[in-house]
């Protein structure tokens, strides 16, 4: 209401969803397509970048099935958060016949992978923007007051997490004599067979520069949607940096697709360089819908019905 009064809106014309479908409906739909290619061609590079890794265990999945259980396992997200980490590997095991923990693996090597490129965008954009963020750390004690709390349940998780590596040093030979011990130890061994393959790469330049591809791709998705609606289609590149990362963050935080957590940090961002509270809300939730509507239930539907078919002679075996 107080940002209605502010604009001069009267109250019976103040409506948050209402604006929402009103700037979704006015947004400049060629950069929302633009979006959509943006993710397509970071998929494409994931999956090659998956299957370089598979090839170096000894394996030739099909570029069709890494592509679509990516997909796959990214519509699975939105249902549970991170169920699509089980998801993608284990359709790709079934179709392919590759064994599971050995897909784990490369799955393992992939997120890692991730995390250390979200890090290095995320102090790329603190060096470029010091100044702004730094200002809102510092505004926001309560954050450190909160880590503070939480730091005795931590300590004391960690304590007990080292008691029980004591525990199993002491009778390891005891479990290395029980089936489970078998079970576990197969299963960390196809994961370290996954992990390995990064280390001996026959083509680790072209590996690097899929890797850079992919978060090129996300970080211009940002920016087209900038570019798409009107109160920040004039925000410079390096804000669309910024924006980018806390967005990311808030995918990174378990929910279903980033639902919640994305629209509170990208619209926290813009609040930085002067979007009000509403447009940066609708401004999130264009770009959280194009990608989730448009990208992830669109193509990952059209991986569930085209799986099964490109693989009929797989399943019949």
């Amino acid at each position: 209401m107080a940002e209605c009064a502010l604009k001069g809106i009267a109250d019976e014309d103040c409506s948050l969803i209402g604006k929402i479908l009103y700037d979704f409906a006015t947004a400049k739909y060629f950069w929302l397509f633009m979006i959509f290619v943006s993710y397509m061609i970071s998929n494409v590079s994931r999956a090659v970048r998956w299957n370089m890794l598979m090839n170096k265990l000894g394996f030739q999945p099909k570029f069709i099935n890494s592509f679509l259980t990516i997909m796959l396992g990214y519509f699975a997200n939105l249902g549970l958060p991170r169920l699509g980490e089980v998801v993608r590997p284990a359709t790709l095991s079934r179709y392919e016949g590759i064994p599971l923990e050995q897909v784990m693996g490369t799955v393992v090597v992939d997120r890692i992978i991730d995390v250390i490129s979200i890090l290095i965008v995320s102090a790329l954009a603190f060096m470029l923007q010091y100044d702004v963020l730094w200002g809102y750390l510092a505004e926001n004690s309560v954050l450190q007051e909160k880590i503070a709390t939480a730091a005795p349940f931590l300590t004391g998780l960690g304590l007990i997490g080292i008691i029980g590596l004591v525990l199993l040093y002491i009778f390891r030979e005891k479990l290395k004599q029980t089936k489970v011990y078998e079970k576990i130890s197969g299963i960390l061994t196809g994961f370290l067979d996954g992990i390995k393959t990064v280390m001996h790469l026959d083509k680790p330049f072209l590996f690097f520069l899929h890797s850079i591809n992919i978060w090129l791709m996300y970080y211009l998705m940002t920016y087209f949607c900038f570019l798409s609606f009107a109160p920040t289609a004039d925000l410079s590149p390096v804000i669309a940096l910024v924006v980018f990362v806390f967005g990311g963050w808030g995918i990174v935080i378990p929910s279903p697709g980033g639902m919640g957590t994305y629209h509170f940090l990208a619209t926290t961002a813009l609040g930085f360089y002067g979007v009000s509270g509403d447009d940066g809300f609708s401004w999130s939730n264009i770009s959280f819908f194009t990608i989730q509507l448009g990208c992830n239930v669109v193509v990952g539907l059209l991986a569930l019905l085209l799986l099964p078919i490109i693989n009929k002679e797989t399943r019949k075996q």
